[in-house]
């Protein structure tokens, strides 16, 4: 199988099965409800996680939260801690609602302190890190491929060090260098004993202990948004590497959700969360819309296209209540998902089967295998149908719309056919 790296700038093969392929995935800072599009590397994820294994890998997924930062902090002052649990339960439940299942571990960076502060002891200890007013800070300088994996050595975004958090500027030695730990701040609930007096830990170093602590020093996948690259990630190799750890191999950043042709975030605030996207859509469609886009692009979120995926999906149900066909590539669907996971490619093959038991295979890898099951309409809503059905046949067409609005207020949908009983009933989704 064959994955396109951020690093190295071209497809890589993964090792031969059964690997192993360790894989760590960055998960939400948790605030509030996740959008729609923080869902996408969760889907991502899941279902390479899930082709992996069917593919014979022996595969270990972590996925973090990150439950201690600036935006906590200011979403709920003096309350972040019960804002973060609330907000950690709600990412796991909202997550659950798309049917996926779970990593294998999902780490929350409150519980891995201490090995947090055992990697900056180090990083003093070596010179790649030095204390300034209660605060830890990486230094950039001692690091020489700082901005390989981003591709920004000198440029003016890269000599600011943007941050998800606010930084102490006049502490730093160098405008790159960035918060290992930050010293405890008046209105902050949550603090943790250092050497460096009380705190709590920079956003990066969290996930580089998280990471090392669940997969060791060298793993072979580390994943997460576009938008991670750079500073998150860049900062992560930096620090994870001058402790002189091979860190992740290769890297996988799927592209933005786009809404109105704007990247999905809180802090613009156009977003739609993802509970009531699956209120709305149902998690079927919003897989099969997921499907549609290869990972490493962006993907549009409107009415018009989700709209589309309901119809694909729709088209995958019918397929289970008609007779049924043989044929079908198995072989073109797996080339698919091994050329750097093209799941559109994989839907485009699965859309042309006819076989059942092939496409309920080609499915499941993706969590879709509901859509094999053909709900049984209730007595009442057979009774109508015959009715409408009966009322066609004398040309009473007023009946037959009534009876038809009568079905379709009661949740589903009819369709005339031309197979027996001549009519077939379609649970609205």
């Amino acid at each position: 199988m064959r994955l396109y790296d951020t690093a190295t700038r071209q497809l890589q093969e993964l090792p031969p099965p059964p690997g192993p392929v360790r894989m760590y995935f960055c998960g939400p800072t948790v605030y509030q409800r996740i959008h729609i599009g923080n869902a996408r590397p969760f889907v991502i994820s899941l279902w390479l996680k899930r082709w992996l294994e069917r593919s014979g890998y022996d595969v270990k997924l972590v996925e973090n939260i990150t439950d201690v930062n600036d935006k906590i902090y200011s979403a709920a002052p003096g309350a972040s801690a019960q804002l973060a649990a609330d907000a950690s339960a709600w990412y796991v439940d909202d997550t659950g609602g798309l049917g996926l299942g779970r990593p294998d571990v999902e780490p929350k960076a409150t519980e891995r302190i201490p090995g947090m502060v055992a990697m900056i002891e180090q990083l003093v200890a070596s010179g790649n890190a030095y204390p300034a007013g209660g605060d830890v800070y990486f230094r950039v300088s001692s690091f020489a491929d700082y901005g390989k994996l981003s591709g920004r050595h000198g440029d003016e975004e890269a000599t600011r060090n943007p941050s998800e958090e606010a930084e102490e500027a006049a502490l730093k030695e160098d405008p790159r260098d960035f918060a290992l730990w930050k010293g405890h701040k008046q209105g902050e609930d949550t603090s943790w004993e250092s050497p460096w007096g009380r705190g709590r830990p920079g956003w990066h170093i969290e996930c580089s202990a998280m990471a090392e602590a669940h997969l060791g020093p060298v793993f072979e996948i580390h994943g997460g948004g576009l938008d991670l690259v750079f500073p998150h990630h860049e900062n992560e190799v930096a620090q994870s590497r001058a402790l002189g750890h091979e860190f992740a191999q290769l890297w996988m950043h799927n592209g933005m959700l786009r809404l109105a042709g704007e990247k999905m975030s809180k802090s613009l605030g156009n977003i739609v969360s993802l509970r009531d996207a699956i209120e709305r859509w149902g998690r079927e469609t919003l897989l099969v819309y997921f499907l549609g886009g290869h990972w490493r692009k962006p993907i549009d979120y409107s009415d018009e296209v989700l709209e589309q995926a309901a119809a694909q999906a729709e088209g995958f149900r019918n397929v289970f209540r008609a007779d049924g066909g043989e044929g079908g590539d198995w072989d073109a669907f797996a080339s698919a998902l091994d050329d750097d996971f093209n799941t559109p490619g994989a839907l485009a093959v699965m859309h042309g089967w006819r076989d059942r038991d092939l496409l309920r295979r080609g499915l499941e890898v993706f969590g879709l295998e509901s859509l094999a099951e053909v709900a049984a309409a209730p007595a009442k809503i057979e009774a109508l149908a015959q009715a409408r059905l009966a009322a066609r046949a004398r040309q009473d067409f007023a009946t037959s719309d009534r009876l038809r609005d009568e079905i379709a207020a009661a949740g589903w949908n009819v369709r005339d056919v031309d197979t027996e009983p001549g009519f077939q009933l379609v649970p609205k989704r």
